[in-house]
């Protein structure tokens, strides 16, 4: 008989949903490219469409403003270039301020060159530091400049101030594009809510098929000069290649899903805090990351001084739960956080664990139990040596 497990990884991906997926079965069951003009094209243009309408209409844009990509690293590369423009009209960007915590996917997925690009550090709680933003604008003035900023954090959960940066930005005529990955479905992430110009997420982290992101403008007249998929002039001539249909519907279910769920915050929140309460309980030197700042309510990242978190998640997996030590993206090289790093934090490595639609409180009760045991032998080996 298998042994149950938990995952507690959904800052990495959900499972999917079961309408998604049902979604997705409808879709690849109908002929038609949607871009041919028979009566299947038009079917399967419907269908896109249709996808397309309820994701821009959740995050509070036109349908024609969102545009289908690969994912949030697509989304990423093809939107944080100097050459997203506010107008036919504007001049490009010529400089691009990032967070010292942004995903990978925008660090080193944007089109600026090097000496165009300036970080901003983090305050010890994790956040953009607002003084240095508004210091680095005011030194700049004059520059068409874009900021970068994240949501919220893919491995601490933290909240950024975005709608206060987004003021900032737009007040010495900059733009702003936030990547909203970890915040859609889990916090109110629209365009009205952050006061963004551009957002990018993506599918699979809200229970939808990998392999599906967006991008969304919050208006006419923002567009891409130079795009990175030419080809048919798909997307409104801003990605081409034939769209995926299936992920597309499978997207969109999955975010009607999970932004429909008016409960689901408090109700993983509540795990949450139980996991942390278990955790002190187990290893009261515990630092967790960002918890005097505002978190999304379904992550927890925590270090613990003199023990690697590698060694930590390698070991809670063969126990039964799986857990993260960093981005998904840098997953199997054990090496040093750059946001635990950017919070000024010693013990660089942290444990992540993040919850999701199909967590329960029985996960939390293994993890528990795995950590306990996970620790105890880690002491052992340790007075031993």
């Amino acid at each position: 008989m298998t042994s149950p497990r938990a995952y507690l990884d959904y800052n990495a991906t959900a499972p999917l949903r079961p309408r998604a997926r049902e979604a997705m079965l409808a879709a690849l069951d109908r002929l038609g490219n949607p871009s041919s003009i028979h009566a299947e094209g038009r079917a399967a243009r419907g269908m896109l469409e249709g996808a397309r309408g309820k994701i821009a209409a959740g995050v509070g844009t036109a349908a024609r403003n969102l545009v289908f990509t690969s994912g949030a690293t697509e989304a990423a590369n093809l939107a944080v270039t100097p050459h997203l423009r506010a107008g036919r009209d504007s001049d490009p960007f010529d400089l691009l301020l990032l967070s010292a915590g942004e995903h990978p996917c925008v660090l080193k997925g944007h089109r600026f060159p090097a000496e165009a690009a300036l970080t901003l550090p983090l305050t010890p709680d994790g956040r953009i530091s607002l003084t240095a933003l508004e210091a680095t604008l005011r030194a700049h003035a004059g520059r068409r400049i874009m900021l970068a900023l994240q949501a919220a954090n893919n491995e601490t959960g933290v909240v950024q101030p975005v709608a206060e940066a987004a003021r900032l930005v737009h007040a010495a005529g900059g733009l702003l594009v936030c990547d909203a990955t970890q915040a859609v479905g889990r916090c109110n992430a629209t365009f009205s809510t952050l006061g963004a110009d551009v957002l990018l997420f993506s599918s699979h982290k809200l229970g939808g098929p990998a392999g599906a992101g967006a991008l969304a403008f919050a208006r006419e007249g923002l567009h891409i000069d130079e795009t990175i998929l030419r080809g048919g002039g798909q997307e409104g001539g801003r990605r081409a290649g034939t769209e995926n249909i299936a992920a597309a519907v499978g997207f969109a279910s999955a975010f009607e899903a999970a932004t429909g769920e008016s409960d689901e915050s408090s109700r993983l929140a509540g795990l949450r805090d139980d996991a942390e309460r278990r955790i002190t309980a187990i290893l009261p030197e515990a630092r967790f990351l960002g918890k005097s700042a505002p978190r999304l309510p379904n992550t927890s990242a925590f270090a613990a001084p003199g023990i690697a978190a590698h060694t930590l998640a390698m070991a809670l997996d063969l126990e039964g739960v799986a857990a993260s030590s960093g981005s998904a993206c840098s997953s199997g090289k054990p090496r040093a956080s750059h946001v635990a790093e950017a919070m000024g934090l010693n013990e660089a490595a942290m444990l992540r664990i993040s919850l999701g639609w199909r967590s329960s409180a029985e996960d939390v009760e293994l993890f528990g139990i795995a950590l306990a045991r996970v620790v105890d032998r880690i002491r052992f080996r340790s007075s031993a040596a």
